[in-house]
């Protein structure tokens, strides 16, 4: 048998793994592998096992993922496929905060440019089949939250209903053990809300960011009220009426297209709930917010509030990030204790607050396994930009949760009527078996 010929060493992929061995140098533990697009690759320290794979695909990509040094940049390069990710993509934020923390002195800044700038140039604009959003108008006026939403959410119902359980709930299940699984813990998650809510049949309840219907169709059929759902995606509503037909609920629930600042039924809820609309709002909106809650809720009403928060202890990073660029334009992220001042401030008490951030971490990862598991049909569904934008943020989400950056918290506030609350004096009827 004929002698295999040896690899002939390609000097841009020598070029790529000094520029990476001299970044990730302080990178520790360095527990993964990177493979070069010449099959050239850098095996993880002596004694650790590689948690995941960094492949970068191309002579061009280097220049791509670091110039400049960004968290958006990073997220871009990878939605325009000059790298992937094999193996656990969660576990790949870890460089990913070691990269946006590296504060390399002159002399290593001078070496790094050296060895990028000997590399080729970006190639490809990262807008492939989905640009970023155009938005017109002040930044949270009704108009342009529209298009926002519209942006996000009308990337394809069936997109999403390849990954979300059969209810299409798009917010933290609620799990007892974490191995259940997704359709039991969005279930546990509808009902927990309702008894949270202390339905009544006959009671109405409005659900502000309804999404394709789950909460509404759950209390209407489970608790008997007369439920209204209102989102400002035209393509969840049609989805969401068209379910709740086929639920037979149609004579007390439905959904329809509106902004809750076009809401004016003063006092004409019994109890409101929101779940995971509010990072939608933006700080400057929040009095306004609760306070349109406060008036369409009767005295003695409560409301249900969900909300992704930031911490106080993590300072956010400077500059325009992926989330907002690629998947939640104008979304914003306040913590907890700015909430529920603005909500005291606006005249509700509040009653409960409940953090699920564990949750949250066990929905997300069901998540993407089920996004990967159904890969080729969600290219087909909303393209191959789209799928590669959702499994980065979806892992990214599962991470930040994971490390305590962001939290998930529920709110109960209750609009005292004289003073009284009209609620038990315990929490036993939440925990009861529905």
């Amino acid at each position: 048998m004929a002698a295999l010929p040896e690899r002939v060493p390609d000097r841009l992929a020598e070029s790529g793994l000094a520029f990476l061995r001299t970044l990730l140098r302080d990178c520790r533990p360095r527990d993964f592998t990177v493979r070069l697009w010449d099959g050239a690759t850098w095996d993880p320290e002596p004694g650790l096992a590689s948690r995941f794979t960094l492949v970068v695909n191309r002579p061009d990509a280097l220049r791509g993922m670091f110039w400049p040094p960004t968290e958006l940049a990073l997220g871009e390069a990878y939605i325009r496929g000059d790298f992937d990710v094999e193996g656990d993509f969660e576990s790949a934020f870890t460089l990913a905060d070691h990269l946006a923390s590296f504060r390399p002195r002159l002399t290593e800044r001078l070496v790094l440019a050296r060895l990028l700038m000997a590399l080729p140039p970006a190639g490809r604009p990262p807008s492939g089949d989905r640009g970023a959003p155009k938005l017109d108008g002040p930044r949270h006026s009704p108009g342009r939250d529209r298009q926002a939403v519209t942006f996000h959410y009308d990337t394809s119902n069936d997109f999403y209903a390849l990954w979300l359980d059969s209810r299409m709930v798009y917010s933290t299940g609620y799990f007892a053990a974490p191995g259940d699984d997704l359709e039991t813990a969005q279930g546990r998650k509808l009902d927990f809300i309702c008894r949270k809510l202390r339905l009544s049949p006959g009671e109405r309840l409005l659900d502000i960011g309804c999404g394709w219907g789950g909460l509404v169709i759950h209390a209407a059929r489970r608790y008997g009220v007369r439920a209204h759902g209102i989102t400002l995606s035209r393509s969840q509503a049609d989805l969401a009426n068209a379910r709740i037909r086929e639920a037979g609920v149609e004579d007390r629930c439905r959904v329809e297209v509106r902004d809750y600042r076009e809401m004016e039924e003063p006092g004409g809820f019994d109890k409101l709930a929101s779940i995971g609309m509010f990072e939608h709002v933006g700080a400057s909106r929040l009095p306004e917010y609760f306070g349109r809650a406060w008036r369409l809720l009767r005295p003695g009403g409560v409301f249900l509030n969900h909300g992704i928060a930031s911490s106080l202890s993590v300072p956010p990073r400077p500059g325009p990030s992926f989330v907002d660029r690629h998947v939640f334009p104008d979304g914003e992220l306040v913590p907890v204790s700015t909430t529920l001042a603005v909500a005291e401030s606006s005249g509700f008490e509040v009653r409960d607050v409940e953090s699920l951030r564990e949750h949250y971490v066990l929905t997300l990862r069901h998540w993407v396994r089920r996004l990967v598991a159904n890969r080729d049909r969600a290219r087909l569904a909303a393209g191959e930009t789209a799928y590669r934008v959702w499994r980065l943020y979806l892992s990214g989400s599962a991470y930040g949760f994971r490390i305590g950056r962001t939290s998930v918290f529920q709110a109960l506030l209750s609009r005292p009527d004289g003073g009284k609350s009209g609620l038990p004096l315990t929490r036993a009827d939440w925990y009861a078996s529905p």
